[in-house]
């Protein structure tokens, strides 16, 4: 049996709860990538052009600090999930993925948006885990229902 792990990292919660959702319905285990300093919602506006978000869409290479680096070990199949920051996962989810060496392991990812489609398959982030067997992933809404994330996970399973 394959051992899963739901990571996440979020700017206002909803990312967390789809993410419990998602973990729940699979019976996966939890863990959050929390970024160094904490997310706030001036760091979200995305219509400052010196808020967090936006500074990281115009540094592609930047990789902020994580305060939290949740281990792979013993996990085969992860489900990595993230808020939509200009079409792609914040910056410290590369951080994340480059810290460690996922050969053999299935990487999927979930984003969360209130519109924006753009950037939940997640090829954007597949050359910061090169080693990964990558599935596309999928956007969901805020309101996600356990049955409907234990449908999209056995589909892609």
């Amino acid at each position: 049996m394959t051992k899963k792990l739901v990571v996440y990292i979020t700017g206002t919660g909803t990312t967390r709860r789809v993410a419990e959702h998602l973990a729940s319905a699979i019976g996966a285990d939890l863990q959050e990538i929390i970024p160094d300093p904490p997310f706030t919602g001036a760091d979200l506006d995305w219509t400052n052009p010196n808020s967090r978000s936006s500074r990281q869409h115009a540094d592609r290479s930047m990789r902020p600090a994580i305060a939290t680096n949740p281990s792979i070990d013993g996990y085969s199949e992860i489900l990595v999930g993230y808020p939509l920051w200009w079409d792609t996962a914040p910056r410290e989810v590369r951080t994340w993925l480059e810290s460690h060496d996922f050969a053999g392991k299935t990487l999927t990812t979930f984003a969360t948006s209130s519109s924006s489609t753009r950037g939940a398959l997640g090829e954007q982030l597949h050359d910061s885990a090169p080693n990964a067997h990558w599935v596309d992933g999928r956007r969901f809404d805020a309101n996600a229902s356990e049955a409907e994330l234990k449908a999209w996970a056995d589909s892609i399973a």
